[in-house]
């Protein structure tokens, strides 16, 4: 590339070389899908106007969030000017310079033959493409879509107009308007001579991560051996090397771009033994702070995993829960409440399945007590072979110490449902409602289970339970649970009645 020297009235301009190197780089990634990337970067300033160039940022910076500063505040700076050239060059783009220039093409058999580029066919300005809406959109294909395809170059081989390349395009130069990499070229004015080590820091997309959570049950009883992982995904298009390494967790709030519309373990044992944990973590304003111990190397397309919470023996609770009301939620869209509420069949499908759940109190009594990040947990039971069967998953979110996590992790295979509506009784003149449900639990296993039996009180938000087999607890404002123990091969039958008034 042509180097060029810049020289404005009084003022001697530093024609800086590329910057060096940042070195210790650092990220703090949020899991939101945006990371802030702080670099040190060392100048070497004299009086006037300076040009600095850096080549070492991600394809996907966000130009307007670029901050570039004395951090120690010794050397008095402004920024005159800065510019971010994220256009790397590409075969497309360097046809797009030499339009209306004649360049050698190698065809296939081997030969030069000279092409004038009439039209190079580069669509350039995708970002800009999702920014301005569909009719610039548009218009910037129509610009190098002429031919049979989008983006078809054109080129005059021997007088004569072809689309296509005839070849392998040989360039004479790189031109001054290419770059190699994506960069921030700054013009920095000050009034007197000095070396600085600046902080440049700035938002970029392109990386993001996520926990997982990996849990093992022995063959017998409730307890769990609890490891957490954090994956961090780098599509940025930058390495970072020994870099510092911090995990935002918590619902940052980030105004998202419009999409484009152009275009996803060993048996239990004691781990207590001391050793530095690979993850730290600290309260941080209203989020949560997880900072690596070492330097660690995230390069680009990469997938990373580091541990960051390992328990052993985490008491746990598993329970069946049966919601046998199934909504046909596409039959009743555009439904309100006074339309449901009379309609004799609303809520009377059932749901056959009980599902299998699980709770553990996320407590340093219970080996825990570290805030848990939004992640998938994996759910493991060892067989009486002693391997590892995987027995369901869930997602559960932020979850603070002393809280509980609760999952689903299946349908029990051995319990069944059964609901059914007994009667329904509509006086529109009084303006009330009743309503008879009978439910069935069976439990085919060969021990005894507890079953949560949970009921809508959908129809009208004033109710009355009038009648009742047995006690209920009141969850919400419309919703009531029954709990039921059956013994092995035993079934349990609930029935209640609710009074509807408006």
């Amino acid at each position: 590339m042509k180097s060029s020297l810049v020289i404005v009235a009084n003022v001697v301009l530093l024609a800086a070389a590329e910057a060096a190197l940042a070195a210790d780089p650092a990220l703090t990634i949020y899991n939101r899908d945006f990371a802030v990337v702080r670099e040190t970067i060392p100048l070497d300033l004299q009086p006037g106007l300076n040009q600095v160039r850096f080549s070492e940022t991600t394809a996907h910076l966000e130009p307007d969030s670029v901050i570039l500063r004395d951090p120690a505040g010794r050397q008095p700076l402004r920024i005159v000017e800065q510019n971010f050239r994220g256009d790397p060059v590409s075969q497309g783009l360097l046809l797009s310079l030499y339009e209306g220039k004649t360049i050698d093409f190698r065809d296939p058999a081997g030969a030069i033959v000279p092409g004038k580029i009439v039209r190079s066919g580069y669509v350039p300005h995708y970002q800009a493409m999702s920014r301005y809406g569909q009719q610039y959109a548009q218009r910037q294909w129509q610009m190098a879509s002429v031919g049979p395809g989008p983006g078809e170059p054109i080129v005059e081989v021997e007088g004569k107009l072809r689309f296509g390349l005839p070849g392998q395009p040989i360039f004479p130069e790189l031109t001054d308007d290419t770059i190699l990499q994506p960069t921030l070229h700054w013009l920095i004015e000050t009034d007197r001579a000095g070396q600085l080590d600046a902080e440049l820091a700035y938002v970029t997309g392109g990386m993001s991560w996520e926990a997982d959570y990996n849990v093992v049950s022995p063959e017998k009883g409730d307890t769990l051996d609890l490891i957490g992982w954090v994956t961090i995904d780098n599509q940025s298009g930058r390495t970072f090397r020994d870099a510092r390494l911090k995990l935002m967790a918590g619902d940052v709030h980030k105004i998202r771009p419009t999409e484009e519309p152009y275009g996803v373990l060993s048996e239990a044992r004691d781990y207590s033994y001391a050793m530095a944990p690979p993850v730290t973590e600290k309260a941080f304003d209203e989020y949560h702070l997880y900072t690596l111990s070492r330097r660690t190397t995230v390069r680009d397309r990469e997938t990373k995993q580091v541990e960051f919470v390992r328990a052993a023996g985490v008491r746990s609770e598993p329970f069946y829960v049966y919601d046998g009301a199934k909504i046909d939620a596409p039959r009743y869209r555009g439904w309100g409440p006074e339309n449901y509420r009379s309609e004799v069949s609303y809520g009377t499908e059932c749901n056959p399945k009980v599902w299998a759940m699980r709770e553990f109190r996320n407590s340093e009594d219970n080996r825990l007590g570290i805030p848990l990040p939004r992640g998938r947990l994996r759910f493991y039971r060892q067989a009486d072979d002693g391997q590892l069967e995987f027995i369901g998953e869930d997602l559960i979110d932020h979850t603070p110490r002393d809280e509980t996590v609760r999952v689903y992790t299946g349908n029990a295979f051995d319990l069944v449902g059964e609901r059914r509506q007994t009667n329904f009784t509509l006086d529109t003149s009084r303006r009330m409602l009743d309503e008879s449900f009978e439910i069935k639990v069976r439990n085919h296993k060969t021990e005894p289970v507890e079953v949560r039996v949970v009921e809508h009180l959908y129809r009208w938000s004033t109710w009355e339970i009038t009648a009742k087999s047995q006690d209920f607890v009141k969850t919400d404002s419309r919703t009531i649970e029954f709990r039921v123990t059956l013994a092995p091969d035993a079934e349990a039958k609930i029935t209640y009645n609710a009074h509807y008034t408006w």
